[in-house]
């Protein structure tokens, strides 16, 4: 790797380091699903968020409650003391594809059906309200 690359890649790290996050991989559901549920917490306090989330019919409302518990914990662990309420609120949330299982299912006249099943990674980012 030459210097310069270093050098992004050093400065990349300590940005990171200030950043409170959590990440949930390899999730067995589709992400067109997944960020139906990521859209309704999304810049909502966390224990708002973690109501919402609680309550809701969906099926990936419990993994993302999963993995925003874990950003709070995080937070609480970088700061050193608990959350309180209206403290944290969900920065940033995002939900990208990861790799499919593809299967093949069989098709009338020796055909073969492609079967793809999704799987996604679910990212939360939590940060303090700045109050003016």
């Amino acid at each position: 790797m030459g210097k310069r690359k270093q050098e992004a890649a050093n400065k990349r790290k300590e940005e990171w380091k200030e950043k409170t996050f959590a990440k949930l991989r390899n999730i067995p559901s589709s992400p067109r699903k997944m960020r139906l549920v990521a859209d309704m917490v999304r810049g909502q306090e966390v224990f708002k968020a973690l109501g919402l989330l609680h309550f809701s019919t969906k099926h990936a409302a419990a993994d993302i409650e999963k993995v925003l518990r874990s950003a709070i914990a995080n937070w609480e662990q970088k700061n050193g003391r608990k959350a309180e309420s209206g403290e944290l609120y969900v920065k940033t949330i995002f939900v990208d594809a990861a790799p499919m299982l593809k299967r093949m299912r069989p098709a009338p006249q020796g055909r073969g059906y492609r079967i793809r099943k999704r799987s996604n990674h679910v990212t939360v980012f939590v940060d303090t309200i700045v109050t003016e």
